[in-house]
Parts: C-alpha cells; structure tokens; sequence
C-alpha cells in the first residue's frame, strides 16, 4: 500500500480520488483511510502524492485530539481494573494482607478498594492482618469507562474521570493531523503521468505540446555542497587524546606558549651552554626579554646542581648564569610544562603517583625543508610513581602505541641531558617498508628530580613525540585520501614537510 501512495496512476490514488468526488464540500483524510480501510499514514503519502500532481486536489493540514486505550487499559478491559481483581480474590474467610500484596494487581487494588469501601483490614486478627469483603457485589466502573472509550464514546466521560483515567496510566491523548481534501481546479478521477524532464526528442517531435510537465518546486532545498572538513592533525589529535584518557591520564594546561628558559631548559638539567639554545634552535623574546619570577630556593638547588652538582652527581661544573636562565623563549617542547607539574607535585605534603598528558604546539628555530618545520605539535605522557622501571617504561609504549594501532615497536638507546637511561622508539612503516622513529622517551634524571623536592624512591618515567609523524605512519601514505576527507593529489602531500619521512 505504500508503495502504492507514492505512485503516480496507482489503484490507491484513483480511489481516492473517487471518494473525494462523491462528497460535497470536502472530506477528511482519517474518514477517507476508515473508508478504504487502510492506515491513515498511506493515506496521508497519497494525498502528498496528489499534490505533486498540480490542482487535482487541494489539502490543508489540520489537527484534531482523541483519547485512546493505553495497553495497561486493554489489559483491564480484558481481566478488569486492580481493586476488582483485588475483590474477587478475597474469599467469605478474608485473605491475609501479605497473601494479597503478592498478587500481581495487589499493591495497587488494596489501595483503590479501600478507597471504594469495598474491603475493609482487620489489624488485630489472631493471624496477623486480614483483609475482609464489606460489600457482596461491585461494579467495575473504571472498566465500563474504559469499555466507552473504546466504542469512540470518550465525549460521554467528564474531564474530571479521563483526566483520573490518564493520571492512572489507563488513557491517552493522541494529537493527530490529518488533511482536508477538497477538489482542485484540474480535479480528475483519472490520473495521468506528468512529465519531468524536457527531453532534445520532446523539442524535436513538438510532443512536449501535448505533455504535463510536472511544475517545479523553486522552494525545494539543494543537496547541501561538500565544505570545509576537520584537518588530519586534529582528528588524530582526538584520537591520542582520548587514549590518553582511557589510560587514566590528566591532561596538563599548555596554553603557555612562552617560556622561560629556566623551565624549558635549566630546570630539566640541560646545560646552559647547550647547542639547543644558541639563535640558531631557539626562537627568543625582545619583549618581554626577561623572566623574573622563579622559586628562590629550587633556583639555588638548579643552579648549584647544574654549577657544583649534588644528589650523586658532580653536575657540569660551569658558572652557572641566572641572565641565561631569565631569558624568554617560544617553548621549544612541553616537557617545560611538565616541569613545571612535577615541581607542582613535589610542593604537596604527601606525594601521590601521578599520569601526566600534554597535545600542544612547540617551536623550532629550524631551517624548513622537507621534514623540519619552524612549529609543530608535540605529545607528551609522564608517569611518577615509587620504583618505575625501563621495563615499565617499555610496557606503557606498547599500551599506548597498540591503542592507536601501532604494533611493530623497536628500541633503541639513545642520549638524552634529562633522561637516563634515554631510548628513541621506532615503528615500521607499512608504506615506505622501513623502520622510522616516531618518539623519543626515557627515565628522568634525579639532577632534575630531586632539587624539585620529590622523594629518593619515586622515578618518573616519560615520551615525547611529534603529532605529524605518527599520523602518517598509522594511515600511510596510501590512505591519505580517507583521513583527509576529500580528493587530494597524492604527490603533493607526500612531498610535503609533514609527510617526507624517507629523506
């Protein structure tokens, strides 16, 4: 039948059609569904059809409101109301209160017969509470009530008793809308196919002058054109986030995009006269230059751990600078944040093992080409806890790198100024058949640990990686297309800084 209503010439809309021509005025589409015996909904896809037509009818939307039977009112009219059922399961004897109350309508039956006077509790019988008849006979009104709405006799109900039905769950209120289907200016009981498309034949031949051509809807809406689409980085973003989050890691605040470089570099135990922080790495500040707000007692145990050494270490033994040490920088990675975190958590009176994240941008001083950017996205994880291992450093990679879907993982040792031991992680990369080094990570030193104030036992374990390398190596380059989200020339992202990974 639906399949009918949507088809122009159909037996359904010519029936129709019928029935609205031997009524004077117009006809309601619910009288026409009752008259054809069908659902209302097919009847309302006809008329829709109808319309499409031309002026063969003319249909307003309207809206009417009846009450219908719920399905614990059927089940009422069939076994009737609660505190009937609850009558006539009370034999001449009485019926102890806790037999009643396992009944299925027995909760709520006791309540309404009592209401009604028809049963009475006898507390203080020798066997406990019994509950007794009062009267010898009822009548089930709320079934008779129920019995008339059925019929279509709600009208005959006061307001008062189908608002107690519907308060009891018994009765509906059914908003429904229908269509007053009156004739149309074209109106005719035979239907004919309208045209709609004007075909180079139709021109040609002249026919289009005998043909209807379905009128076009200039209100009708376009299918909505492709736009802009979430950028590669950021859906991977998401996605490491959400790892992180399964995981049971905080996320750390990383909206300092400037740094001093006693948090990005001092207080990490990397020397002040390291390659990484001459003009040539780092991008400095003219404006403001300086920092001037540091800790005063962890700035004197940095700079005598860095000058002198201490905690097990003979340090650098250089004349260590606080102007160094003052100066502003673009942070040149978030392990300044972590630092920052850890130097946070040392404060407390207790120490508590902690799971650290950080997303965010870092800034290179670097020469572009084909796999360095001046600024790119780096991911952080830092696990502090009592008695950390290599091992479970290696552990967590693997957790970690195989929810993303990254399985094949080597190892190797590496050098770091903050970490020992350090190791560079590698992945193999399905597309370019080799092995490519997608992070870096390793065990805090104490030189950087222990002049924060964090006891001997705890160790800090952590990675680092650059966002933009992961990414290619989880998708390929081969599958580029899917994670962008439209078409793109495959030669032009595989050249890109972000994709040269086999210079």
């Amino acid at each position: 039948w639906i399949g009918l209503a949507t088809a122009p010439g159909s037996g359904l809309l010519e029936s129709v059609l019928r029935l609205v021509e031997k009524v004077d005025g117009g006809v309601d589409s619910q009288d026409v569904a009752g008259g054809l015996s069908v659902d209302h909904q097919v009847v309302v896809g006809a008329v829709k059809s109808l319309q499409a037509l031309g002026e063969v009818i003319e249909a307003t939307q309207r809206s009417s409101k009846h009450w219908e039977v719920t399905g614990e009112g059927n089940e009422i009219l069939e076994q009737g109301s609660h505190e009937a059922r609850v009558f006539k399961a009370i034999p001449e004897e009485g019926l102890p209160q806790s037999e009643l109350m396992k009944l299925p309508s027995g909760k709520v039956g006791f309540s309404k017969a009592m209401s009604n006077k028809w049963i009475r509790l006898d507390k203080g019988h020798e066997g406990g509470p019994r509950v007794f008849r009062t009267v010898d006979s009822i009548e089930d009104a709320v079934r008779e009530k129920l019995q008339q709405v059925k019929k279509g006799q709600s009208s005959q109900l006061e307001e008062k008793e189908k608002n107690e039905l519907k308060k009891r769950k018994l009765l509906t209120e059914v908003t429904v809308k229908s269509y007053w289907i009156t004739k149309g200016s074209n109106f005719s009981t035979t239907i004919t196919k309208q045209e709609t498309e004007l075909t180079p034949e139709m021109i040609a031949s002249g026919s289009w002058r005998e043909k209807k051509f379905k009128p076009y809807n200039f209100e009708a809406m376009g299918v909505a054109p492709d736009s802009g689409h979430l950028h590669p980085l950021m859906k991977v973003r998401t996605q490491f986030r959400q790892i992180f989050l399964e995981m049971g890691f905080t996320e750390m605040p990383t909206n300092n995009f400037i740094e001093s470089s006693f948090w990005n570099f001092d207080s990490l135990f990397q020397p002040q006269q390291h390659p990484a922080r001459d003009q040539h790495d780092t991008f400095f500040l003219s404006d403001p230059a300086l920092a001037h707000e540091f800790p005063p007692d962890y700035l004197e145990r940095v700079k005598k751990v860095h000058s002198e050494g201490g905690f097990g270490s003979q340090g650098y033994k250089y004349d260590w600078k606080i102007e160094e040490a003052q100066k502003n920088i673009l942070r040149t990675h978030t392990t300044a944040v972590s630092a920052r975190m850890l130097y946070k958590l040392a404060q407390q009176e207790k120490f508590t093992p902690v799971k650290y994240f950080s997303i965010d941008r870092v800034f290179r001083n670097e020469t572009l080409d084909a796999t360095h950017l001046a600024e790119f996205h780096q991911i952080e994880g830092v696990v502090a806890d009592y008695g950390l291992t290599l091992g479970d450093l290696m552990g967590v990679l693997h957790q970690f790198f195989t929810k993303l879907g990254i399985t094949k993982l080597r190892f190797k040792p590496a050098y770091n100024p903050y970490t020992e031991p350090s190791m560079e992680v590698f992945s193999y990369h399905e597309g370019l058949k080799k092995w490519v080094e997608v992070g870096n990570s390793g065990v805090f030193r104490p030189e950087m640990l222990l002049p924060m104030g964090l006891p001997e036992e705890v160790s800090v374990i952590a990675w680092g990686l650059s966002l933009e390398r992961p990414t290619m190596i989880k998708y390929g380059i081969n599958n580029i297309r899917e994670l962008v989200g439209h078409k793109v020339n495959l030669q032009m992202v595989y050249d890109s800084p972000v994709c040269r990974l086999d210079s």
